[in-house]
């Protein structure tokens, strides 16, 4: 027997393996049998060139845990280790600090954990003691047990093994007794070693009998050796990639479409992605991908590994050339794997347009599933736009799909405004803005459905990308406004009826929680409503976009919703409130503007005298005579607008063309809602 220190050079390694390697102390399980499978595929391969003449016999890693001894044992039956080997791979990890270290074996990671090296190491952080038992497959060679209690001492000695191979026997300490628990071991070997290339073997297959599960004979094997993207496409049918992805998410629906990913020059690459079904939630499609490396389990968290669009992806990648157990910065910055997320990002576009290309009826079908995707990734990647602006599509209120050049030749002739501005007009919502449209199909134009998470994005990115274009939403303005081909009808109102018209309907508007309201006029047709809502195109696409975006936008979600209540007075009904309201009001109110008239004529003749002059030339007189009118007028102008306040309460007409207005936007809501019915049976 002998006895030495690991060569290391500084005092304790394992804060250095916990900090730099291992976020997570589960990760041991997946580091021993990455080394168990890897051992026996080097076994296979010395076989398979004539290094190896012996018998191989069943080559399968076994995992099993006593409780009583408070043990967890990973054993396998591959190329073992000499004495030499074990003072070479696991007693000589010589490093003189952390950062060295991490720089000395970033690129060599697979080597070493090819001989247990630093991947062994993880064992400690859930073990008081650590042996290993091993037969090397050279011939004459001697069993070895080596033993260690998590410092830099060890004692190595001959023994006797039965067989060939290697049995890792963690004495797990009092922290981590959970890891002894069948449930946990099974949790944590279908996560990571779900597909590994040589069976695992964890207890035996159970069933139910006679009311109760019992064990049978036969190995419960917890992996699948071949999984679908270690084969050939040409190997493959619809089915298997069906059925993979149903094992992979288990309770997912089916997915769209599939890119088999295999590249072996300048990097090696495999893996199978899917186009998920994904409606409106981003965040809850994430995390989806599966990275491997050579088979073992990475990671799910792929940010930054491949494009963030891309991570709405569902699938397995898997790569040699990208390293196992480096951080995540080094990930984001290694040359493989921007490479690979090149090489991912091209295919994944290649395989839309092909898609498109072959069965565009399919492709249209499944659109409304693909959008989200699809400007994600328009919206994140510049070259990615460049190959989706030919199959990214525009679907209209009528269910009919358009590429963007085909969009433009349909409506290029009809939505031009007077400034040739081609105006794309869209409705968030098809059924809350259903007059708005009618409006503008009534006008001969064509309206398109711009209500997924990303469009009010894409709108702002397309108005940069199409020459001379805006998009303006059909509920934005009036619809002569809309695309204003000619100059708009002059209001023929007086500046005193628009006065009191403002006065009377802003009397009557329901109150309503961040939300302001301008009253406009505008002289439309007799056919067009009396009054009706709209919301100015940039301030509510600011809001919208806000509310993905926070930062600087953030700015815009606070402040409250401004809406146009835009007044017909080509409207007979509006002509008659006005004129009722002349009439009702008018010999109380004559005196109130008379009186109006002289104040405001005595404060416009001081206020000229005071022009020329500085404040402090202006005598005290005058400046209190001018607060003075200035106080009268005020009063005169609340006396007035009460005046009008009370007429338009009285006139159930006003807050009726209002609640309309109002509900036609889907805004009337409560108790709000509640009077509009009753007041609509009082005037039938």
């Amino acid at each position: 027997m002998s006895k030495g220190n690991i060569g290391v050079t500084s005092d304790n390694i394992f804060p250095v393996i916990k900090k730099f390697l291992y976020s997570d102390h589960e990760i041991f399980l997946r580091e021993l049998v990455s080394n168990a499978v890897d051992a026996t595929q080097k076994l296979k391969t010395l076989a398979s060139v004539g290094e190896f003449k012996g018998e191989l016999g069943e080559l399968k890693v076994y995992v099993s845990a006593d409780k009583k001894k408070g043990t967890l044992t990973i054993s396998d039956r591959g190329i073992g280790m000499t004495g030499e080997e074990i003072e070479k791979y696991i007693n000589q990890i010589a490093f003189s600090g952390a950062e060295e270290f991490v720089e000395k074996y970033k690129k060599d990671a697979q080597a070493i954990i090819g001989h247990f090296g630093l991947g062994f190491y993880s064992s400690f952080m859930v073990s008081k003691k650590v042996e290993i038992f091993t037969q090397s497959y050279k011939e004459d060679s001697v069993a070895q047990h080596w033993s260690c209690k998590g410092d830099p001492e060890y004692t190595l000695e001959d023994t006797i093994k039965s067989e060939r191979g290697t049995d890792i026997v963690l004495h797990i300490d009092d922290e981590n007794k959970e890891f002894l628990e069948d449930s946990k071991i099974s949790e944590l070997l279908k996560k990571y070693c779900k597909f590994l290339p040589v069976e695992i073997v964890f207890g035996k297959k159970k069933e139910w009998k006679d009311g109760k599960e019992v064990e049978t004979d036969e190995d419960n094997v917890i992996n699948n050796t071949a999984p679908a993207w270690t084969k050939k496409p040409a190997d493959l049918k619809e089915e298997d990639y069906a059925q993979f992805y149903r094992d992979l998410y288990p309770m997912s629906e089916d997915p769209l479409f599939h890119i088999h990913l295999n590249v072996d020059y300048p990097f090696n690459l495999t893996g199978i992605l899917y186009f998920p079904k994904i409606k409106n939630n981003i965040e809850l499609q994430r995390n989806k991908i599966q990275l491997y490396c050579n088979q073992v389990f990475v990671t799910e968290h792929v940010e930054n590994i491949v494009p963030d669009y891309l991570t709405l992806l569902h699938g397995v990648i898997d790569s040699p050339d990208i390293p196992l157990n480096v951080s995540r910065s080094y990930l984001q910055s290694d040359a493989n794997v921007k490479k690979i997320s090149g090489h991912i990002t091209k295919k994944v576009a290649d395989r839309l347009a092909e898609i498109f290309k072959s069965d565009r009826e399919q492709f249209e079908d499944k659109w409304d599933n693909l959008k989200i995707f699809i400007q994600y990734g328009m919206l994140s990647d510049e070259k990615f736009y460049e190959k989706a602006e030919k199959f990214a599509l525009l679907k209209n209120v009528d269910g009919k799909y358009f590429t963007f050049e085909e969009y433009k030749d349909l409506v290029k002739e009809n939505q031009q405004d007077k400034n040739k501005d081609l105006i794309y007009l869209y409705t968030t919502n098809k059924e809350e803005q259903y007059s708005y449209i009618q409006h503008a199909k009534d006008k001969g134009y064509d309206v398109l459905i711009m209500d997924g998470q990303l469009d009010v994005h894409v709108v702002s990115q397309l108005e940069q990308k199409f020459e001379k274009t805006r998009f303006v939403r059909v509920d934005s303005d009036t619809v002569e406004k809309l695309i204003q081909k000619e100059e708009v009808a002059t209001v023929s109102l007086t500046d005193k009826q628009k006065d009191e018209l403002i006065t009377i309907f802003k009397s009557q508007l329901p109150a309503m929680e961040k939300a302001e309201f301008i009253v406009s006029f505008e002289q439309l047709s007799e056919t067009a409503n009396p009054v009706f809502v709209t919301q100015n195109e940039f301030m509510r696409r600011m809001k919208e976009m806000s509310a993905l975006q926070g930062g600087m936008m953030s700015f815009y979600g606070e402040m409250p919703d401004s809406y146009n209540l835009v007044v017909n007075t080509g409207h007979p009904l509006v002509n008659q409130i006005l004129n009722d309201e002349e009439t009702s009001v008018k010999e109380n109110i004559t005196p109130v503007y008379d009186e109006l008239s002289a104040l405001e004529e005595k404060q416009k003749a001081l206020k000229e005298s005071h022009k020329d002059k500085k404040a402090e030339e202006i005598p005290a007189e005058e400046k209190t005579e001018l607060d003075t009118l200035n106080d009268q007028i005020s009063l005169l102008k609340d006396k007035k607008d009460d005046m009008l306040k009370e007429y338009a309460s009285g006139n159930k007409q006003v807050r009726q063309l209002i609640d309309l207005a109002l509900l036609a936007n889907n805004m009337l809501k409560g108790e709000a809602l509640a009077n509009f019915v009753k007041r609509s049976v009082e005037l039938m």
